[in-house]
Formats: structure tokens, sequence, C-alpha cells
């Protein structure tokens, strides 16, 4: 899981995402995270001879944002401790099944607190999934408060992600991305023994059904996805450097130098030796 920040900080829109060269992009706005994280990946993709590694991305990322202003840390978690100096890419060597996605952009659309850039996040990484993984339209569900696509309130997120759980087998690859605000509650079962709060999702009728606690995505994502599944997933909101409760954490702050345990973790961990499944968050700072 990539995530744009750490658990602590907050992630920003950008008013502009052509400051990031990105090809085509759709719309002005965007989120700080995704749009650092396309040109990255860009930018690989137009050098095939000269392969990223988890590291190289997420430490791009960071020299990206900190050129432009922005304090937030990108943030790699993982549900195995996986060498960072691996070869980044969504759809690795080996992994020649069904290709799936699940994309969640919220503008808050006429409320408080209301976003101009999640909806572009979506539609930019439609493209790059599309264009350079060869994503096919029917295996991807989008989720938007833009009255074309179904809502995403609490309800249809966590759907989404179960049938997405329940569709995927060993060998096909997964690609989860949230862009809209994220939050923080006082952890209540005593499972976040680091800062005492749980990471939250806030869907678009979060007022009246809640917010979606990280203990959620775990049990619901996290855990019942089969062995061999290969998934990234992007977070970009606020607070979202440990979202999915991952075992194992890198902050690119330019210190640390591999993936550490992350001492809330409140499962068992999985296998350590790199295997086929690996999951990324991402925060934007929205």
């Amino acid at each position: 899981m990539i995530s744009g920040c750490e658990d602590k900080q907050t992630s920003a829109d950008v008013s502009n995402v052509a400051t990031f060269t990105l090809p085509d992009p759709a719309g002005r706005a965007g989120g700080a995270c995704t749009s650092a994280f396309l040109n990255v990946v860009y930018a690989d993709h137009k050098r095939p001879d000269d392969d990223l590694s988890f590291r190289d991305v997420l430490t791009k990322m960071r020299e990206m944002l900190d050129g432009k202003g922005f304090t937030q840390i990108p943030q790699l978690s993982s549900s195995r401790r996986t060498d960072v100096e691996t070869k980044f890419d969504l759809t690795p060597d080996g992994f020649n099944g069904t290709k799936r996605a699940v994309l969640i952009g919220i503008n808050y659309v006429g409320q408080n607190g209301e976003l101009s850039g999640c909806h572009n996040d979506v539609l930019n990484i439609v493209e790059y999934l599309k264009d350079v993984h060869e994503f096919e339209d029917g295996n991807m569900t989008v989720l938007m408060d833009d009255g074309e696509h179904e809502d995403p309130t609490r309800e249809n997120i966590l759907q989404a992600y179960e049938k997405i759980v329940s569709e995927s087998q060993d060998g096909d690859v997964v690609y989860l991305h949230y862009s809209g605000h994220g939050g923080r509650l006082r952890d209540d079962d005593r499972d976040e023994e680091t800062d005492g709060y749980d990471e939250t999702l806030i869907p678009l009728d979060y007022a009246s059904s809640g917010q979606i606690r990280d203990d959620d995505l775990l049990q619901k994502l996290v855990k019942p996805m089969k062995d061999g599944v290969f998934v990234t997933s992007i977070m970009d909101c606020c607070h979202s450097g440990t979202v999915l409760d991952l075992p194992y954490n890198f902050r690119a702050d330019g210190v640390q130098n591999g993936l550490e345990e992350n001492p809330g973790f409140d499962a068992e961990p999985v296998q350590e030796e790199p295997a086929p499944s690996s999951w990324w968050s991402s925060c934007n700072i929205l």
C-alpha cells in the first residue's frame, strides 16, 4: 500500500496537476500524492530498461512533493517483509490472470469540506491502468459522487471491496485507489498501541453511516484476500499511513532503510519471505 502521508499528517490537493507533467491530465485539480505517483510511474514506463524499485518510487515521490512545498512523507505498508529494492510493477512477472480494480473518488459535492481533485485522480488513474497495464473497463469498479457513477457511500465502498476479494484468484492482479478525506477516531478495541487512534476512510454518507475504520478494512479487505493475488493499493487521503493495518511499514523520510515491523499490528503476520502478494497504501493530501 502506498500512502501519501504518515498517520499524523494531512494530505493536499493541487490546484493544477499540469505542474506534474502528466500526459493528458483530466481536469485541473488533483491530489498531490496521486499526481506525484503518476509522474514517477509514467516516467519509468518511458524508460523500460531503467527499472525502479519500491524504494525508488517512494523516494522520487517524496522528492517531487518536497520540491513543490508539500511536507507529507509517502509511506509504504506491506503484508510481507518484502525487500524495498524489489522492482516496482503493478503487474509483476508471473501474474497472467485477470486484472481488477476498485477506484474511489469523493469530492463531497455540496458538503462542508468539499474537495476538487478526487474525481480527476480517479480519471487519471483509470487512463494509466488502461494505457500502460491493459486493465479493461469491465473489470474496474468506479465509485464517484459525480452523478454518473455509483455513489461512494460506506455500504457501496465495503461491498466493492468484498466483491473484488470474492472474485480474485491466485495469479490475478488487483489495484485499489482511494482519493478523498481520511480521518482518525479514538481506538475502541485497544489494538492501536502506537498512537491510540484508528485511521479511517470518510465515505460520502459518513454523517449518517459513520467512517470506515482500519479495523474494518483489515477484516473485510486484507485478511480475506486469497493467497497468490498481487494487490497494490494507493490511499490518497489524510492520516493514511497505516490505514490497512499491515504489519510492515517503510517511510520515505531519507532515514529509514527498509521495512520495519508495525508494533500496533493486531493479527498474526503472514510469511516473511517475498511472495506473490504485496500491499501498498497511498494517502493524497485532500
